[in-house]
This record gives C-alpha cells, sequence and structure tokens, in this order.
C-alpha cells in the first residue's frame, strides 16, 4: 500500500493485524482471540527494520508524485528544446507566479517563561484578509519590481505611504489576479522591465496553467514582441516552479519576521495601510541573487539536470525496478579533529581552558601541582568575574540601543500613517505608485485650491453685508407670516398711558 502511494496510518494496523489473525485457518471457534494492545504496532516495526513510521504531510491526490511522473518527463522533453536554442540567454529566461499573503501571518513561537506559567497562547488580533503579489525573476538573480492586488475596487491613499518606487497596484473584488490584470502586468511591468536588456533577442516567460495568462490578447502580445510563452504542466508547479521552489517560502517567513516587529511595537491589528511597509523589506531578504539561481537550479533548469527534480519523484509501480541488492555502500570515515585550545574570549571559554590546563598538570610534581592549581583557580575567578560584569554592560547598552532605534524607527512610520486621511485616489484597474503619488499631489492642491477659493468668498460677502446693513450668510430674515404670529403670540410689556402735550 505504501509503494502505491496509500500507506496504512498507525492506528489503523491493530485492527488490520485483529482481522487478518481472525481468519487464520489455525485459529478455532473455541479460543477467543484477543484484540492487539496498544503498544503492539510499535513492536511490529521494531520486529521488522524495513519498516520505519514517518509523518507524512496533505497533498492534492493530483499533485502526487505518482501522477505527474509521466508530465514532469514531458515537461523536461519541451522546456529543453527551447533553452538549448543559442538564441535563448540565460538573463532572458524568467518565471512569474502570484502569491498570496495574509496581512496578519503569525505562527506558533517558541518563547522563555517562568516555569510556572501554563499558557501555550498569545493574544493576537488576526485579520484574515488576502494580499496577492504578482513577482517575476530571471535566471541570472534578478527579480522585477512586483504588482500588489488589493481586495477592494478602489485605490486607497494611506494603503500606499510607503515608498515603493517602480512598483505597480491593482484592485481587484476577489482580491486576485485576472485576464484584465495580468495582460496589463504583462505590458506595464514585465515588457519595460526586459525589452531592453533582452535587445530584440527571444524571451522566455514560464508561467503555471493559470487559464487568465493565456488569452487571446495576452497570446497577441507575446507574438508581437518576441516572448516565448511556457505554460507548466498541470499540478506540478511545487516541483517545477523556481517561484514555489526556492522563493516564495523566504519571502513568507520575511514577511511573518516584519508581522512579529510590529506587533512587537505595539499594533495589535494589521491592516492595509502596513503591507507595502512590511512586504518591501521581506522582498529585500528572500529575492537576493543566492536564493533566486538556487530556486532555479532545485526546478532543473539552469543548470540543465532533469535528475534534480526525477530523482525525488518516485516512478508509478509499473515502472518501478528491483535495486540490486549484492551492491556495496561504503560510508565515508570521518576524520579526527584535534582539540586545541583557542584564546577565551568569553567566562564559558576561560572555564574550559582552565579544565584543560587541570588536565595537562596532572603529568607534573604533588608541590608544583598544588601551586598550579591555586594560581590557576585565582585566574579563573577574576577573569570570570570581570568577563561576567563586562558582557551584562555591553548586553545592557545593546538591547537599549536597539530598543531605541526600533521605537524611533515605529514612531516615524506612525506619523505618517497617522497623517495620512483614506481618501480615494483613483478607480483604474491598474495603477502604478508614481500614478498614486500624482494622483495625491494632484488632490491635495485641489484641496487648497478650494479651501483659499471658500475662505476668500466668506471675507468679500461679510465685509459688504456689513456696509449694506444686511444680515450675513447664516443670519436669513424671518418670512413675513412667521414674523407676524411671532409678535401676537409674544408677550408685551405693559405701559401706562402717556398724555399728549399741546
Amino acid at each position: 500500500m505504501s509503494d502505491l502511494g496509500t500507506p496504512v496510518q498507525i492506528k489503523y494496523i491493530a485492527s488490520l493485524a485483529f482481522s487478518i489473525a481472525r481468519q487464520h485457518p489455525s485459529s478455532t471457534t473455541d479460543v477467543t482471540i484477543k484484540r492487539p494492545g496498544k503498544n503492539w504496532p510499535q513492536s511490529f516495526w521494531k520486529r521488522h527494520p524495513i519498516l520505519k513510521p514517518r509523518r507524512r504531510k496533505v497533498i492534492d491526490w493530483k499533485r502526487h508524485e505518482i501522477n505527474i511522473y509521466d508530465k514532469v518527463v514531458h515537461w523536461f522533453e519541451v522546456i529543453g528544446k527551447i533553452l538549448r536554442d543559442p538564441a535563448v540567454l540565460l538573463e532572458n529566461t524568467y518565471n512569474m507566479d502570484e502569491t498570496g499573503v495574509m496581512l496578519s501571518m503569525l505562527s506558533s513561537v517558541k518563547v522563555l517563561v517562568n516555569k510556572d506559567d501554563l499558557r501555550d497562547y498569545r493574544g493576537a488580533v488576526t485579520k484574515r484578509t488576502m494580499i496577492t503579489a504578482i513577482e517575476c525573476i530571471s535566471a541570472n538573480g534578478r527579480s522585477l519590481l512586483p504588482m500588489i492586488i488589493w481586495p477592494t475596487t478602489t485605490h486607497r491613499s494611506n494603503w500606499t505611504t510607503f515608498p515603493t518606487p517602480g512598483w505597480h497596484y491593482a484592485c481587484s473584488e476577489s482580491g486576485y489576479t485576472d485576464s484584465k490584470i495580468s495582460l496589463e502586468w504583462l505590458k506595464r511591468v514585465f515588457d519595460p522591465q526586459t525589452k531592453e536588456q533582452a535587445n530584440r533577442k527571444p524571451r522566455v516567460l514560464i508561467c503555471d496553467g493559470f487559464g487568465t495568462h493565456e488569452t487571446l490578447e495576452i497570446l497577441e502580445f507575446c507574438f508581437e514582441n518576441n516572448i516565448i510563452l511556457c505554460r507548466l504542466p498541470s499540478h506540478t508547479s511545487h516541483k517545477l516552479q523556481p517561484c514555489d521552489v526556492g522563493v516564495f517560502a523566504p519571502l513568507k517567513s520575511a514577511y511573518r519576521d516584519q508581522v512579529e516587529r510590529l506587533y512587537r511595537g505595539g499594533i495589535n491589528t494589521v491592516g492595509k495601510e502596513h503591507f507595502t511597509s512590511l512586504y518591501s523589506p521581506a522582498r529585500e531578504r528572500a529575492f537576493t541573487k543566492r536564493n533566486i539561481t538556487a530556486a532555479w537550479a532545485a526546478s532543473g533548469l539552469f543548470p540543465f539536470n532533469e535528475d534534480r527534480v526525477l530523482r525525488h519523484t518516485p516512478k508509478p509501480p509499473t515502472q518501478i525496478s528491483v535495486p540490486n541488492h549484492n551492491e556495496k555502500v561504503g560510508c565515508p570515515r570521518d576524520d579526527e579533529v584535534l582539540r586545541t585550545p583557542v584564546t577565551p574570549v568569553s567566562a564559558e571559554a576561560l572555564t574550559s581552558l582552565c579544565d584543560l590546563i587541570k588536565q595537562d598538570s596532572l603529568t607534573l610534581g604533588e608541590t608544583n601541582k598544588q601551586c598550579l592549581e591555586k594560581h590557576i583557580q585565582k585566574l579563573a575567578n577574576a577573569a570570570h568575574g570581570s568577563f561576567a560584569d563586562r558582557s551584562v554592560l555591553r548586553a545592557e547598552r545593546a538591547l537599549l540601543r536597539d530598543q531605541n532605534q526600533f521605537l524611533l524607527k515605529m514612531n516615524n512610520e506612525a506619523k505618517v500613517r497617522r497623517s495620512t486621511k483614506s481618501e480615494v485616489l483613483g478607480k483604474a484597474k491598474v495603477m502604478s505608485f508614481e500614478d498614486l503619488e500624482d494622483a495625491r499631489a494632484k488632490h491635495a492642491a485641489k484641496k487648497a485650491k478650494e479651501a483659499t477659493k471658500d475662505k476668500g468668498k466668506r471675507g468679500r460677502k461679510r465685509k459688504r453685508a456689513a456696509a449694506e446693513g444686511e444680515p450675513e450668510a447664516g443670519e436669513r430674515e424671518p418670512e413675513p407670516e412667521i414674523a407676524r404670529m411671532v409678535e401676537i403670540l409674544e408677550p408685551k410689556t405693559w405701559r401706562a398711558p402717556v398724555a399728549r402735550m399741546v
């Protein structure tokens, strides 16, 4: 069953053994067969050295090695013909893929707590909003600037306060890419950043089999601009796509570290306004030349070696050949490493050196031995105290300096976010960072102009009203009917009649 790709779970082995024992010909109805105990499976695989317990991850059956082996072999046959073409250069071969990044990407961490603290959790506000990023890497270790897809229908001003020159931003209701965004990425990101370097030579673009990557408009654009679009076989991207093999994992790890840094700074909820400030440093850590070239090598493309993938992809049962057990496998002997004392730079190293000296002193005489041990012990005590005091002070200074720098940087980032209001900058499908900056500047200039214009009008109107004796704005005269009713209903002060003087 393991060879067929469906190994038996350990908790079911005892039930299988019990079923087999009940149907054995030697069993009789007079003898009651007991069920195996809870430790029987462990004893079973210990009795059979060829068996070994192992934890298996969940994977789609269509992605299983048994079902993709033929696809992988066919892929290397097709892509091998393209990459062996002398016109196709290393720096003109690219791989693009989308990755989803959750805003609050937190995981379990190992911490140091009091031994009486029984809590095994930590409080956090998890916002499960998914942001999609379209990334592209080249075989020579270069990465193109990304396109970020917001799960909304409009662009907001406070989402792009962190400077990201050259980046492009798109928006869609689902938060995923579509045919329009894929075409815009090809025209506004891939082609401008690779056309000059290609110098009219063919560019190879490897992507997965998502339907939005193969629309008629995209194919026409690729034919017109000498772009060879190569589609990976279905359910093989985890084995053959360089972005998935060696780049996205360190990217997610670096982004998670940035989120942890934000939580240490006192931010409990991560929103869209924090994403670019977290994702940009994570990209710088993950998209290094070393990681990118290692990803291309692990996918078997540069250098071209299909065995890099096929040796980790077992053949289907019909193609499995029985290995020759007579072959001898030799194990290299480990060379012995001589233990040589080094100059101590810490209290632990000094204590270790003292122990070595004590061992060497065994060859000395009894009198000299006692004197040497006393001097060594005094030297060790003095040096240990000196190292300890200096280490504590140095550690405290380093921690305080790092904490001050960290809080200062967090405060500067928070000032920009708090001072920027959430306003709609545009409703276009895709906008670059420069477009958003221009829209933000035009919006601010428009608001300043309106404020100045309204202020001048209000001042002139108030002056003219005061000169002509008219009521100011907001002090409208009452209607005649209302004034008459107020005059009737309002009580009047009684006054004594006065005779008119002649």
